[in-house]
């Protein structure tokens, strides 16, 4: 008899967000900086910064859109109890061109994130390089890679007459 798995109980029981004390999370405080002119020096002095600097302009070398970048900033600050939500909106096309700028002065080409696709094709250059990692990695485990054979058509079907409901008449 097969042995039933046991179900994992390691997660957050539903409503447990809903038993702390109001103002325990740093979103349920005022926020440190009010204004989108507040909350844009704070993100300048990060990004300027050259520690951090150099790591940006390595996710824009990968491919990484703009504003996606400044989507997960802005979002971090919104968590961290920074700014507000609706500060953090406002300040995306500023943090967008802040780091278009940057890359720009580096000499960097990166993607903005708004370009429309026009490709009819579903496969990207992300996915392509993460196809052939995964086949990589499966051959460097010793697993050999799928064979991939096209569908061989036997005589008997091709001449046989298509009979029922929806065959042609």
């Amino acid at each position: 008899m097969a042995k039933l798995k046991e179900p994992i109980h390691d997660g957050p029981i539903p409503g447990m967000s809903l038993t702390t004390e109001p103002g325990n999370r740093p979103w349920e405080k005022p926020p440190q900086y009010a204004t989108v002119e507040e909350a844009m020096k704070f993100y300048v002095q990060r990004i300027v910064d050259p520690q951090f600097r150099d790591d940006f302009l390595n996710v824009m070398e990968m491919g990484i859109p703009l504003t996606v970048i400044a989507n997960a900033l802005q979002s971090g600050g919104v968590m961290q109890g920074k700014h507000t939500i609706d500060v953090g909106i406002l300040l995306l096309p500023v943090l967008i061109e802040l780091l278009a700028f940057i890359a720009d002065s580096d000499g960097i080409e990166y993607v903005m994130g708004t370009e429309l696709n026009t490709d009819d094709s579903p496969l990207t250059e992300t996915s392509i390089a993460l196809a052939k990692k995964r086949l990589l990695d499966k051959q460097k485990a010793g697993k050999a890679a799928p064979k991939i054979e096209e569908p061989v058509a036997r005589e008997e079907e091709m001449s046989a007459p298509a009979t029922g409901l929806m065959a042609r008449r």
